[in-house]
């Protein structure tokens, strides 16, 4: 595996974990332990950090002139990070919606 898959990887992965904390999140807002909520959360917010570092050193490199090569691999990764960042959000709204009828 090249460099560049390892760092893509790297995205998936990391992308991946936080979207777990995140839905362990929201399972604990369906069984009312609110307590247990953020400290997950806080874990999603740290992969998605760490992804998104990647990330931006991957447009950094482009940026300076080093070509980068779009694989569907890469491509997959954007979407799968996106898509972790979306539904944290949701979820953070169905947790807090879930809170207040508590």
């Amino acid at each position: 595996m090249s460099n560049e898959e390892m760092i893509v990887m790297d995205i998936i992965m990391t992308a991946g974990e936080a979207k777990a904390y995140m839905y362990e999140a929201l399972s604990k807002a369906k069984e009312g332990k609110f307590e247990e909520i953020g400290n997950l959360i806080e874990k999603a917010e740290d992969e998605l950090e760490k992804a998104h570092n990647v990330q931006t050193s991957l447009l950094t490199k482009e940026a300076s002139g080093e070509n980068i090569n779009l694989s569907m691999l890469f491509i997959h990764s954007q979407d799968h990070l996106m898509t972790c960042i979306s539904e944290k959000n949701l979820i953070e709204e169905i947790i807090e919606l879930r809170r207040e009828m508590k």
